[in-house]
C-alpha cells in the first residue's frame, strides 16, 4: 500500500474541509448520515475536532484500517472525505438536528420524566433530562419508532461531570402508559399495549438508572403501588431493533441490562455497569442479554453487589462482539452460554463469537476459579453453541490465591482460538491452567505465566499450543495501580501474530480501552503487541505511549 507523509495527509485533509466546507454537496451524499460516523470521534469526546483530526491523518498515513471510514477495505479520498464533512460537529449537542424537542427539568417545560408523552413520540425526537442534585424517581416505557435518519433519542444533560439519576425506588409511572412487566425495570424498550409500536432506532445516552430490585417500589401505570422482582433492571430491552446504550451508569438492580429475543442489533457502549445482583443468588448479573446482534464496546464492567454470585457480562445471544472492554470480577467475568429461541441458534452468527482487547480480572474471592466460559448451561447439548469463540488481544489478570481457569468449555464441539492474549496470574503458574477438561483449543502467540498447566484435572478435549512466551511477569507500566500497558522492556511488544484474514476489517485492532469507559486509536507500527494494548514505536524504536 502506498503510505504518505504526515504533513501531506495534513495538507489534503485540511484542503477537503474546506472544500466541503464551501461545498457541502462536491463528493454526492451526505457521509454525516452514515452510522459509522461515530468511528470519525477518535478520542471518544462527541466532538470530531484537531484531535481528531491528527490521530486520522496519523492512522490514514500509516495504512491503519481505522480510518477506513467508509467500510470499502481500502485507503483512499472517499475516507478523507468522510472525515473532512463529519469536522467541526460536535455529537453531543445537536439538539437543531431533531424535528421534536423535549426538555426535561428545574425550570423546563417538563418537571419531571414522567411528564414527557412517551407515549407520542415521533422519529426524530429528542428528550433532553437535565441535571438536578435530587434524582428523578420515575419510570417508563417505550414503545415508539424513529428512523435511522430521525431516531429516537433520550440523552441526560450532566451538570460539572455529573449524569442525571433516574431512580426506581418510589418511582411513579406516567398514567397515561399501559404496558406489561412493569416490576423488571425502571426503563423498558417495547412490550407495551400503548403505545404499541416495535421500537426501532432508540438512543439512550447520558443517564444513571438505578434500583430496580427488591425491596424497592414503586406505583405503576395504574396508580399502584408494585415492588420489582429479582431480575428487574435498570434498563430491559424486551423488544426492538437498533437500539444504543450510550454512556450510562446502570447500577443497584437486579441485573444492569438485561435484553431479550425479540431484540436485535444492539449497541452497548461507554457504560459503567456494576453494584449489581441479587444477594446469594447465581441468577442476576450485571449483564444478561439473549438477541440477535450485539456489541459491548468500551464499557466499564465493575464487581457485582457484596455478596451477589451472578456472573459479570451474561450472553446467550448471536452475532456477540465483546471488544475494547474492562470487565472486573463477577463469578465469571464472561459467560457465553446457549440460547432458548430457534432464530438465534439456527442464525450463522450464533455460532462464531468475539472476544478481543479486554481487560478481564479475576479478585481473590470465593467464586469460579474460571475467567471466561463458553458453551452451555442448561444440559441440552444441541442447543449449545457449538462453533468457535475468537479469543485475542486480550489482557487477562487474575488475583487469585487459588486456582484459575483462563476457559472453561462444555463440550468438545466448541472451539477457541486463543492468541496473542496475556494471561498473568499473582499466585504461581502452577495454579493456572488454559482450560477445563472439555473442548478443543488453539493457543499460540501468547504470554502466560511461566509453570502454567493446560488443565486442571484430566483432559477429555484437545489442545495445540506454539509461540507462547512464560515468564514471570509481562512488564506492565505500573501493576500496583492496575497500569496494564507495557513498559519499554516487555517481551509482548512485537510478539503477537498477525490476525487471521477471516477477522478483517470488521475484527481488526482498531481501538483500545481507556480508563474508564473511553477509547483511542489503537497505534499500528505493522506489528502486533501482546495484550489489550499497543505500546507506540517509531521507526522502530520504541516510544512513549
Amino acid at each position: 500500500m502506498q503510505r504518505f507523509s504526515t504533513s501531506y495527509v495534513f495538507t489534503l485533509f485540511f484542503a477537503l474541509i474546506f472544500l466541503v466546507a464551501v461545498h457541502p454537496n462536491c463528493f454526492g451524499s451526505n457521509f454525516t448520515s452514515d452510522p459509522k460516523f461515530m468511528r470519525t470521534d477518535f478520542d471518544g469526546d462527541h466532538d470530531v475536532d484537531g484531535v481528531d483530526l491528527a490521530l486520522c491523518s496519523r492512522f490514514f498515513g500509516a495504512g491503519n484500517y481505522g480510518a477506513d471510514f467508509n467500510g470499502d477495505n481500502t485507503l483512499d479520498i472517499l475516507d478523507v472525505a468522510f472525515f473532512s464533512e463529519s469536522f467541526g460537529i460536535d455529537n453531543y449537542l445537536d439538539a437543531e438536528r431533531f424535528a421534536y424537542v423535549y426538555e426535561v427539568g428545574p425550570g423546563k417545560e417538563y418537571a419531571d420524566p414522567s411528564d414527557v408523552p412517551w407515549e407520542a413520540l415521533k422519529p426524530g425526537s429528542l428528550v433532553l433530562i437535565y441535571y438536578r442534585d435530587e434524582p428523578y424517581a420515575s419510570k417508563w416505557v417505550i414503545a415508539v419508532a424513529g428512523t435511522e435518519e430521525k431516531p429516537i433519542v433520550v440523552r441526560g444533560v450532566p451538570r460539572d461531570g455529573k449524569l442525571p439519576v433516574i431512580t426506581g425506588e418510589n418511582a411513579s409511572t406516567r398514567l397515561n402508559l399501559d404496558f406489561w412487566n412493569e416490576n423488571r425495570s425502571v426503563i423498558k424498550i417495547g412490550g407495551s399495549s400503548y403505545p404499541s409500536e416495535f421500537p426501532e432506532f432508540i438512543k439512550i445516552e447520558n443517564l444513571d438508572i438505578k434500583s430496580a430490585r427488591p425491596p424497592f417500589s414503586f406505583l405503576d401505570d395504574r396508580g399502584n403501588t408494585r415492588y420489582y422482582s429479582s431480575n428487574a433492571a435498570s434498563i430491559h430491552v424486551e423488544m426492538g431493533n437498533h437500539i444504543i446504550i450510550r454512556n450510562c451508569i446502570l447500577h443497584d438492580s437486579g441485573n444492569g441490562f438485561f435484553a431479550g429475543s425479540q431484540s436485535s442489533d444492539l449497541l452497548l457502549e461507554g457504560n459503567y455497569i456494576y453494584d449489581n445482583g441479587i444477594e446469594g443468588s447465581i441468577y442476576e448479573h450485571n449483564n444478561y442479554t439473549e438477541c440477535l446482534g450485539i456489541v459491548f464496546q468500551f464499557n466499564h464492567f465493575g464487581p457485582l453487589r457484596q455478596g451477589c454470585r451472578g456472573n459479570n457480562l451474561k450472553d446467550r445471544s448471536a452475532g456477540t462482539v465483546i471488544r475494547y472492554n474492562w470487565i472486573e470480577a463477577g463469578n465469571r467475568t464472561i459467560d457465553l452460554v446457549e440460547s432458548d429461541h430457534e432464530n438465534l441458534i439456527n442464525d450463522p452468527s450464533y455460532r462464531n463469537t468475539y472476544v478481543y482487547g479486554n481487560v478481564l480480572i479475576k479478585h481473590d474471592v470465593e467464586e469460579n476459579g474460571q475467567v471466561l466460559h463458553y458453551g452451555g448451561d442448561g444440559g441440552d447439548y444441541d442447543k449449545y453453541r457449538k462453533g468457535t469463540l475468537w479469543f485475542y488481544n486480550n489482557t487477562v489478570v487474575s488475583y487469585r490465591s487459588g486456582n484459575t481457569t483462563l476457559i472453561g468449555i462444555s463440550t468438545n464441539d466448541e472451539t477457541v482460538e486463543a492468541f496473542n492474549n496475556i494471561v498473568y496470574t499473582t499466585a504461581s503458574g502452577y495454579h493456572l491452567a488454559v482450560m477445563g477438561e472439555r473442548g478443543v483449543v488453539e493457543f499460540y502467540n501468547n504470554w502466560i505465566k511461566e509453570g502454567w498447566r493446560v488443565v486442571h484435572g484430566s483432559l477429555y478435549g484437545s489442545f495445540t499450543q506454539h509461540d507462547n512466551l512464560a515468564d514471570s511477569f509481562p512488564e506492565f507500566s505500573d501493576f500496583a495501580n492496575k497500569d496494564f500497558t507495557l513498559s519499554p522492556d516487555s517481551s509482548c511488544i512485537d510478539s503477537g501474530t498477525v490476525l487471521p484474514a477471516y477477522l478483517l476489517p470488521l475484527h481488526g485492532l482498531t481501538y483500545e480501552y481507556n480508563l474508564h469507559q473511553k477509547h483511542s486509536v489503537r497505534s499500528n507500527d505493522g506489528t502486533i503487541d501482546m495484550g489489550a494494548f499497543e505500546r507506540f514505536q517509531v521507526d522502530n524504536v520504541k516510544g512513549e505511549y
